[in-house]
């Protein structure tokens, strides 16, 4: 290719990329969008999505083994999830949970863009509930507009304050949910209207209400524009390959309304119609002909939209559909998931957490033991004849209760250990330290260090729990 006609292609890219930003619309908060509420599949699909968030308002109340079921209990240092309680100790894997769940974002943007955002993300859903109300309420978006510059009126007194009313509920309940997962669920309504709870509890309830009155209720799109950073980073997360929300153009275009009488063969225009259905069911005002979009979160209204007019007018459906810029522009088929190495490597990674972290609630063991041998002096010789040797010992009890734990050791021929017949009260969701001294007659020994082991052991609820851990026993050179 000549210069001059790489210059001229540079050119016309550049061209079209600015005649398509001229289209973009972006409402930077000047005015409230009043989103058209449409049915569909891809609407079926968010409300199913949506409630899986159920569970962050009845979790809390679930129970297990005379407990709560999930209880993230920060002052005592330790989660209980069902018949698993997690230590400071045990953290790593939260390391690990925190891993898959990036990575399974990264994995849902690279493949189908901002699901999450469209589908999943509390901003997303808790706005789609307010206004949810808002449209039950007030009335279609061309009611709710004129009810906004309507003047003060019992009627528009009535219906505002029920509406905030509702909003209100709905964020105090959103903060009293959160706090039940970390304070308890029965203790956390008995303590706040006997004000009796924690100043930091009343702090949460407070901050969540708040923020959810106002993100939602208020800022509703505008939280996705300037306040979360997903929405930054989005942009370099998706490729051509990506399948996101996407206009049909050459179907669509050139645009033109339906003329009465006009025979279907000798019609001149593309699929669109421009009914403009697309803008008025879009939260964030996006007219998705024009090209993805920063204010595009990929609910996929648009397109429950579009195919409900292409059934109307009798034309195919899928205009506006879920697919990538590679296939729409060279109109083939996507390059299979297993070709993108980016797959691979987060399937790997993804794969390998999940593996860590099966592998530690599988391990999780109730009690745990840790031995310290004593440094200063490491041994010291007996006037019976015999070597002792001192050992902290770290009992670590992860169960419900305390438990009366006995210790006992095994290791060079004649091998004593001093108040073996003690029990040491573990304390539960504690570490709980017992110090102990073990003796060995001096000829027993046959080189200056000698394996040992400890064991402790407990009942709980009629089970025996046992925990093994080796160390040394030193002794003089031989």
């Amino acid at each position: 290719m000549s210069e001059t006609k790489k210059v001229a292609s540079r050119q016309k890219a550049v061209d079209d990329l600015y005649e398509e930003s001229v289209h973009w619309h972006l409402n930077t908060g000047d005015e409230t969008i009043h989103a058209k509420r449409v049915g569909g599949y891809w609407r079926n699909i968010k409300w199913l999505a949506a409630s899986a968030w159920l569970i962050f308002f009845i979790g809390p109340y679930f129970q297990w083994d005379g407990r709560q079921a999930v209880l993230f209990d920060i002052p005592n240092r330790q989660f209980h999830i069902f018949g698993v309680t997690i230590l400071p100790q045990d953290f790593w894997m939260l390391s690990l949970v925190l891993l898959f769940l990036a990575l399974l974002l990264a994995v849902a943007t690279a493949l189908a863009g901002r699901v999450y955002c469209g589908f999943f993300c509390f901003q997303t859903i808790w706005t789609d509930v307010f206004t949810w109300l808002e449209d039950k309420l007030e009335g279609t978006p061309q009611k709710r507009r004129k009810l906004e510059k309507a003047p003060l009126s019992l009627t528009k007194i009535r219906v505002k304050t029920t509406k905030h009313l509702l909003w209100l509920v709905i964020s105090v309940l959103t903060g009293i949910s959160f706090v039940a997962w970390f304070y308890g669920a029965t203790d956390i309504w008995r303590d706040f209207f006997t004000l009796q709870a924690s100043p930091v509890a009343y702090g949460f309830i407070g901050l969540f209400t708040a923020g959810t009155y106002v993100l939602a209720g208020y800022m509703r799109e505008q939280a996705c524009f300037w306040l979360c950073p997903y929405a930054r980073i989005q942009g370099v997360m998706i490729d051509q390959t990506t399948v996101v929300p996407t206009y049909d153009y050459h179907r669509g275009e050139p645009r033109g309304r339906i003329k009465k009488g006009e025979p279907e063969e000798e019609r001149t225009t593309g699929d669109c119609v421009d009914c403009k259905q697309c803008i008025a069911v879009c939260p964030t005002g996006v007219d998705i002909r024009h090209g993805q979009q920063e204010g595009c979160i990929m609910c996929a209204l648009c397109i429950d939209a579009c195919d409900d007019v292409m059934e109307k007018v009798g034309r195919p459906t899928g205009l506006i559909r879920f697919e990538s810029y590679e296939s729409m522009e060279a109109n083939r088929k996507p390059m299979p998931l297993y070709r993108r190495p980016r797959v691979w490597i987060y399937s790997v990674i993804m794969a390998l957490a999940l593996v860590g972290i099966a592998y530690g609630l599988t391990s999780l063991a109730p009690l745990e033991l840790k031995v310290i041998h004593a440094r200063q002096p490491l041994f010291v010789l007996q006037s019976d004849g015999t070597i002792q040797n001192k050992y902290t010992l770290k009992l670590l009890n992860k169960m419900g209760e305390d438990i009366k734990v006995t210790v006992s050791a095994v290791g060079p021929k004649g091998l004593i250990l001093v108040d073996e017949e003690v029990e040491t009260n573990a304390r539960h969701g504690k570490v709980t330290p017992r110090t102990v001294f073990v003796k060995v007659p001096k000829p027993n020994l046959e080189t200056e260090t000698t394996p040992i082991v400890f064991t402790i052991q407990g009942e709980y609820n009629g089970k025996i729990l046992k925990s093994d851990r080796q160390s040394v026993f030193i002794g003089p050179r031989i």
